[in-house]
């Protein structure tokens, strides 16, 4: 299971393309809403999260994406979102970050001696990171993406991994992209 958390202000396409590029590939994707179950972007599109966060099952994930934009803010301040990053790092489960998010794993020093990538001028916050300008970049258990033009390579990554490299080949051939 794919948990994609969502919080006011979260930049759309960098969460619903690779939620998309997800379910093409077959993958289980539960959105989360951090505060409630309806959710507002960053430029005012409302939807209603599968499930809170309290309905999460941490024994059931295999990769906890944080999307960008201003609502990473929310989800730096989330008790339980923290508390989700720290069981996922425990238990060698996969975390993906794209846009400003990954500024929360490189406070964290999740990041400290990995390569990553994030949305410019992010890039002080990743602490000990190798930071490259790569649209995305996998290293161990971390995915991390640039922003909003990077959400399908973002989503590819994971898809590659979750799955495997031919299921993102197809997704990416019947997607036209």
């Amino acid at each position: 299971m794919v948990y994609v958390m969502l919080a006011d202000g979260f930049e759309e396409v960098e969460a619903i393309e690779p939620i998309d590029i997800l379910k093409r590939g077959g993958v289980d994707v539960t959105t989360v809403g951090v505060k409630s179950k309806t959710v507002t972007g960053a430029h005012g599109i409302e939807v209603t999260a599968d499930i809170e966060i309290n309905g999460v099952e941490p024994e059931k994930m295999e990769l906890l994406m944080l999307p960008g934009g201003i609502g990473h803010e929310i989800l730096d301040a989330s008790n339980d979102v923290h508390g989700l990053l720290n069981y996922a790092v425990a238990n060698r489960i996969y975390v993906s970050a794209i846009c400003a998010a990954p500024s929360i794993l490189g406070k964290k020093m999740l990041l400290e001696d990995k390569k990553a990538t994030c949305f410019p001028g992010y890039e002080k916050y990743l602490y000990g990171a190798d930071v490259k300008s790569d649209k995305v970049v996998v290293d161990g258990k971390f995915i991390t993406g640039k922003g909003a033009g990077a959400a399908a390579d973002f989503g590819f990554a994971m898809l590659g991994i979750l799955k495997d490299k031919e299921t993102a080949d197809r997704v990416k051939e019947t997607m036209q992209y």
